[in-house]
């Protein structure tokens, strides 16, 4: 019985890890779109820092040089997401920069 409940939670933290894995992703690329388009590119690198939190292999360095780590699916990780969300899409106005972006191809 104990074996079972260890599998539930072990593919549990796969998918949450696939999760962070992902959106961490795409918090980088809203970085990199906000970085080499727009007047402010130090948003777009402030983004792109802020998109290493959601990667596993940061959270275990920052653990092992400071004993502090964000948890894989953390209030603090969902929190940060949203701030991310709504500074790019909201403030940044990240579609326009892409449509911008389109136009210059």
């Amino acid at each position: 019985m104990n074996n079972k409940s260890e599998v539930t939670m072990n593919n549990k933290s796969n998918v949450l890890n696939i999760i962070s894995w992902l959106f961490g992703i795409a918090v980088f690329a809203i970085g990199v779109v906000n970085a080499l388009s727009g007047n402010d590119p130090f948003f777009g690198v402030f983004i792109i820092l802020l998109s290493f939190v959601y990667f596993l292999p940061v959270n275990a360095i920052l653990k092992k040089m400071t004993g502090f780590s964000f948890p894989t699916m953390g209030i603090v990780k969902i929190l940060l997401g949203i701030f991310i969300l709504w500074a790019s899409f909201g403030v940044g106005e990240l579609f326009d920069k892409i449509e911008l972006m389109k136009m210059d191809l």
